[in-house]
């Protein structure tokens, strides 16, 4: 058996013991992050123009902090890495959209005051034809001291998307590569039901797909039309990008705003009462047809599946079996007494 001594603190100890707390405290306070409360818009934009031509913007900020603050701007270059769609940025600034942005390298704005920032995209003439992406971000820290090994940075930074696309003989190629349910499989449960389909982009400009998703019955009615792409998401050149339509209740309308956000799973009851309230069984048929690129190719995608509720049907089952128990339980019990009677009353004659 182990035994445990606890000796009291002498005076040193506590002095070393509370100066450690309060350093512990102190670099807390330092390097916690603060929240960068500022407002952009646009938060997306989507230009042209031809090589050697200069085009003009604007961004308006918003600084929603109770004190004036300076807000530094830093232009950054981005490409598409995964299927998400969401941004990587990269490092080298001195090339690319992010060199030929010329914003103000700072702005000073009051508690709840607004400003209109210009800037201009000069296009260099020799550049080939396509798409060009970066972001204009604003920070509270100076862009020299941001990532850098002698200064860390302890400030957010949000930006504005800029979309670029130069004229000229532009490369397409990719298309619609498959459609499925997002988990794989071809039966589920119950809502909402997630589709899921990917799109390969092989050409030098982005390419925005757009169209419907209709899911028909057994009987070949269409039950639902769903928007292909409800948040106008792009595929960057070169990437693969994943899109989900969310079929969240059997009577949705297509202009219907619905998360792609799955519900928590919250039981086997809550998953019975939502098929209850959103009932669909038996096989149905989705369709994907879209239209993507200046030509405006089309593209189709089709996916068997069924939708089987086994938690309602079980309750169901068990109910239906419990009434069978219980009819056939008490037809018996009633067969015995009509029996019981007529012995009761073959016994009174005879008796007779």
């Amino acid at each position: 058996m182990r035994y445990f001594i606890f000796t009291p603190l002498d005076s040193r100890s506590l002095y070393l013991t509370g100066l450690s707390i309060i350093l512990i405290l102190t670099l807390g306070l330092i390097f916690v992050q603060p929240v960068l409360a500022l407002t952009i818009s646009p938060v997306r934009m989507e230009i042209q123009g031809d090589p050697g031509q200069t085009l003009r913007g604007e961004v308006e900020l918003f600084n929603e902090q109770g004190e004036t603050k300076t807000f530094y701007s830093s232009p950054q270059n981005f490409e598409a890495r995964g299927e998400s769609g969401a941004p990587y940025f990269l490092p080298d600034t001195n090339k690319g959209l992010a060199s030929w942005i010329n914003v103000q390298e700072s702005v000073v704005l009051k508690a709840d005051e607004r400003k209109t920032i210009p800037f201009t995209i000069q296009i260099p003439q020799s550049v080939e034809a396509g798409g060009y992406f970066a972001a204009i971000f604003w920070s509270t820290t100076p862009p020299q001291s941001q990532g850098s090994g002698q200064q860390v940075s302890v400030s957010g930074k949000l930006g504005m998307l800029v979309f670029l696309s130069v004229t000229g003989e532009l490369k397409e190629g990719g298309g619609l590569l498959d459609l499925k349910i997002g988990g794989g499989g071809r039966v589920v449960s119950s809502f909402p039901i997630t589709f899921a389909y990917r799109f390969s982009n092989d050409g030098s400009e982005r390419v925005k797909p757009e169209g419907e998703l209709k899911v028909k019955n057994l009987f070949g009615f269409t039950t639902v039309t769903l928007d292909s792409n409800r948040q106008n998401g792009n595929v960057l050149p070169g990437s693969i990008r994943k899109f989900e339509v969310v079929w969240a209740e059997k009577n949705q309308e297509k202009s219907d705003v619905v998360s792609i956000e799955k519900e928590e799973d919250g039981g086997f009851f809550s998953a019975a009462g939502n098929q209850w309230s959103n009932f669909a069984l038996g096989p149905y048929n989705a369709k994907l047809s879209i239209a993507y690129g200046k030509d405006n190719k089309t593209a189709e995608a089709s996916y068997r599946f069924f939708v089987i509720p086994w938690q309602l049907l079980s309750i169901v089952i068990f109910i239906l079996a419990l009434l069978g128990f219980g009819g056939w339980f008490g037809l018996k019990k009633y067969n015995r007494w009509i029996i019981s009677k007529a012995t009761q009353i073959q016994k009174n004659e005879s008796r007779r």
